[in-house]
């Protein structure tokens, strides 16, 4: 058996090295495997395409170019005329600033500080009040008069003048109602003053918008006279003085405040005739 073994033993060691033979030679007998080779842009893409979309391309990025250069020099000149068209405003803001504007403001301030001296009923506050009053007074004088010989008129005082003295002679007659300093016959020429004042208010508004004007009258300046006379008479008539020379000075206040109603009624008048014939032709 053993010798048997033996001899088979080669056989098969014989038939795996023909085995082997065979797909060596199987495998030298193939093709060799080519190594894959460095491609050529140009084969892939064509060069008259890339010609074509490249002649397409450059007018494109030339137009993109100028248009970009032209908003560059739009940038640049715009910039170089900024501060010329910001001149106008600083001046036209340095104009504002001025002394007549400035003492129109100052009667604006003035007024919490007169509305302050009526919670204290006696000479001190109450000659203060007047002192504080007058000062608001003297500026709306000399507001006006510096802006016409100064050359320095702006819209903004123009605006903000009547305003301040409607505010001063509001305030004063609301506060004289208020501490009963007015009297019962003395709400009524108060009241017909202050509605004026909202009316003739509302035709300068409306006349501003129609770019017209509304020039003060002679008899405005009258009873703007005579309420600067009343109302001090009036703060300062009970708190300072006593007796026979305190009714004297509230009934010389009252016959100026009822004057300035009288003239206040008939200017109301003007300008609401003056306001209705721009009404009647928009």
């Amino acid at each position: 058996m053993m010798a048997s073994i033996k001899k088979i033993a080669p056989k098969s060691s014989d038939k795996k090295n023909k085995k082997t033979n065979t797909n060596t030679s199987k495998i030298s007998n193939e093709k060799p495997m080519k190594t894959p080779q460095k491609t050529k842009v140009s084969k892939i893409a064509p060069k008259p395409a890339v010609q074509k979309t490249s002649a397409k391309v450059k007018p494109a990025l030339k137009a993109h170019a100028q248009k970009a250069a032209k908003k560059s020099k739009q940038i640049k000149t715009a910039a170089l005329r900024l501060p010329q068209k910001m001149a106008p405003k600083v001046q036209a803001v340095k104009k504002e600033i001025n002394i007549p504007n400035l003492l129109t403001m100052i009667r604006i301030w003035a007024i919490p500080l007169i509305v302050f001296t009526f919670f204290f009923n006696t000479p001190f506050w109450a000659w203060a009040g007047v002192v504080l009053f007058a000062i608001a007074g003297i500026t709306d004088y000399f507001d006006g008069y510096l802006a016409r010989h100064l050359n320095q008129l702006s819209r903004f005082g123009r605006v903000l003048d009547p305003i301040a003295d409607k505010l001063l002679v509001g305030a004063v007659l609301i506060m004289l109602a208020y501490s009963g300093r007015l009297g019962d016959w003395g709400i009524i020429p108060a009241v017909i003053i202050l509605c004026r004042e909202i009316l003739v208010s509302g035709l300068r508004e409306f006349l501003a918008e129609i770019k017209v004007g509304c020039p003060v009258t002679r008899l405005a300046k009258w009873k703007t006279a005579c309420q600067m006379t009343a109302l001090p008479v009036l703060m300062v008539a009970d708190r300072a003085y006593s007796g026979n020379f305190e009714t004297f000075l509230w009934t010389l206040g009252m016959i100026a405040l009822w004057g300035a109603a009288i003239l206040t009624v008939m200017t109301g008048y003007d300008y609401w005739k003056s306001g209705r014939r721009y009404m009647d032709e928009n």
